[in-house]
């Protein structure tokens, strides 16, 4: 399992609806079991598609539960979000790179050392 920081800011709240069910997902996948806060978090996700955190607490748990393809379909919307958050295109690079697909990864990577350079 890859160690990825534990919080971020969000700057889209989640409603409170949704609210508990993002706790429990963090509990999850806290605990080492990112499988079931991905399934988690896909319905805090479809409840609250502007909030940063959620996605992104997705997009963790995917990648922590080698569903690959799906994490990176997280990333990418989150780099779509923040086309200038090297943090973002650092973890595509990641999952593209786990994928086998080295020469996309390096171009994500380039972008993310230019942000931070």
């Amino acid at each position: 399992m890859s160690t990825w920081p534990s919080t971020r800011p969000s700057t889209r709240p989640i409603p409170d609806t949704t609210l508990d069910d993002f706790r429990r997902a963090q509990v999850f996948f806290d605990a080492g079991q990112p499988a079931e806060a991905a399934r988690l978090l896909d319905e805090v996700v479809a409840a609250s598609p502007d909030s940063t955190a959620a996605l992104e607490l997705r997009a963790r748990a995917l990648f922590a539960s080698a569903q690959l393809g799906r994490a990176e379909q997280a990333f990418r919307e989150l780099v779509e979000r923040s086309p200038d958050d090297a943090w973002c295109r650092t973890a595509l690079a990641r999952t593209l790179e786990r994928q086998g697909r080295a020469t996309e990864a390096a171009g994500q990577r380039r972008i993310a050392d230019a942000l931070t350079g």
